[in-house]
């Protein structure tokens, strides 16, 4: 790397009431810089973010510098800081690498701007997906053994319409309203309003039927 490289800082929080102070994770990689000579072109921090959650204002901030060719380099304390998942580290490391960005995890001694480093993120990507194929696996073997046991699977089975029954409520006191009528016949009333029109217009017939259109 270049002494002029402009680096990112990004340092993670999960809790703000238990003692956790991301000084703690950020001092140690200014010093890091300080004697590796970058400039540090912003401190990038989410204060009380657990690493499941799918929001990280400060983790997007980055990534939009990042697309913006603002910054060299990103610095992280460790892996688990800055990746939600392990699939999810392996893709934002892909598109930093993509955008000819450096990237180095402290405390783990990865950096991926040299040969090493480089071939741990390799590995670190095989064993991704390792884990998308572990859970594949058990995802199908849960799914054959429902159906095993005669379970249902997938959504449940949408009933026909029953236009005839709309039609019947409707005639027997056209002065009522299309909520009523969706009450009576426990439909919605968008279903009930569509099947009235087509109905008034001629498209269905009594029996809720379609009517064959004829053109001269």
């Amino acid at each position: 790397m270049k002494k002029e490289d402009r680096v990112a800082l990004y340092a993670r929080c999960s809790t703000i009431d238990k003692g956790q102070d991301p000084e703690l994770q950020l001092v140690p990689l200014r010093e890091y810089c300080q004697r590796r000579g970058f400039t540090i072109a912003g401190e990038y921090v989410d204060n009380d973010i657990s690493g499941t959650k799918e929001q990280r204002p400060q983790l997007d901030r980055l990534m939009d510098a990042a697309r913006k060719r603002q910054i060299d380099l990103v610095i992280v304390w460790k892996l688990d800081r800055f990746g939600r998942s392990l699939r999810q580290l392996v893709v934002t490391l892909e598109e930093l690498s993509s955008l000819g960005i450096g990237f180095i995890s402290f405390q783990d001694n990865l950096d991926l701007t040299t040969a090493q480093g480089r071939l741990m993120f390799h590995i670190v990507g095989a064993m991704a997906e390792f884990e998308r194929e572990l859970i594949r696996e058990r995802v199908k073997a849960g799914l054959d053994n429902a159906r095993r046991k005669g379970r249902r699977l997938g959504r449940k089975p949408i009933p026909p319409i029953d236009h005839k029954k709309i039609i019947d409520v409707y005639l027997s006191d056209k002065s009522q309203s299309i909520r009523n009528i969706a009450k009576k016949t426990n439909m919605n009333y968008g279903t009930v309003n569509k099947t009235l029109s087509f109905f008034r217009d001629r498209k269905i017939d009594i029996e809720g039927f379609p009517v064959q259109q004829h053109h001269c």
